[in-house]
């Protein structure tokens, strides 16, 4: 591995629920024309949280819930737990299952991590979104179809970079995840026009990339 080469998620485990039971349904609020549940679990959450957002584009499904698991996939509660579980909502298995192929080959194609050193133990997410799906948009408080620049990384190095994506590209920050997260990382949502989205994302992994070529300056 070298420097920026591409750290690609594994989706571990995916089902589908095609007439979820209502009490069950409930759970989730789904409403009533949401009968079917497509499941997956990830072993990367960022790369899966955009995924589940790709699918909202792709078919008619909505996010119903995603949380990520605490300490990271290092210490997943099983083989097919991963870091990330997420679920998607629709009309009919149909539905379902295209949102969740949707999610797959977005996850496994496109969004992925990068490495910031040499063996890849330092890793960051710099994602530019061109337009928001419905998940991300709710999250970022944002209308539907909005550029989005997703940044992760580890506390100090995100801490670091978001404030050099602030100065160098015109966008807003719409979320800011403080350190720690569930899985120890930090990191953002800002948002703007999609060249800002792209500036942003290339500042923050300048920002990363030059703390983990000199970690100490003092």
């Amino acid at each position: 591995m070298a420097v920026l080469d591409p750290i690609r998620p594994t989706i571990l485990a995916t089902r589908l629920i095609e007439n979820v039971d209502r009490r069950y349904a409930a759970r989730f609020s789904l409403g009533p024309h949401q009968r079917s549940l497509a499941l997956v679990t990830c072993d990367i959450d960022d790369c899966l949280y955009a995924s589940l957002d790709e699918a909202t584009k792709k078919a008619d499904v909505q996010v119903v819930y995603a949380h990520s698991f605490y300490a990271g996939s290092a210490h997943a509660s099983g083989p097919l737990s991963g870091e990330i579980i997420g679920v998607l909502a629709g009309p009919d298995p149909a539905e379902a299952r295209a949102g969740l192929e949707a999610c797959v080959a977005y996850a496994e194609n496109v969004a992925h991590f990068e490495a910031a050193n040499d063996d890849g133990s330092l890793a960051f997410f710099a994602h530019p979104i061109s337009r928001t799906g419905t998940y991300l948009s709710k999250e970022a408080d944002v209308p539907v179809g909005t550029p989005l620049a997703y940044l992760i990384a580890p506390p100090l190095e995100a801490t670091f970079a978001l404030d050099r994506a602030l100065k160098t590209a015109d966008v807003e920050m719409r979320v800011w995840f403080a350190p720690p997260s569930e899985t120890n990382f930090s990191g953002g949502y800002l948002v703007g026009d999609q060249s800002a989205v792209v500036a942003a994302c290339q500042a923050f992994r300048d920002g990363v990339l030059e703390v983990a070529r000199t970690p100490r300056e003092v």
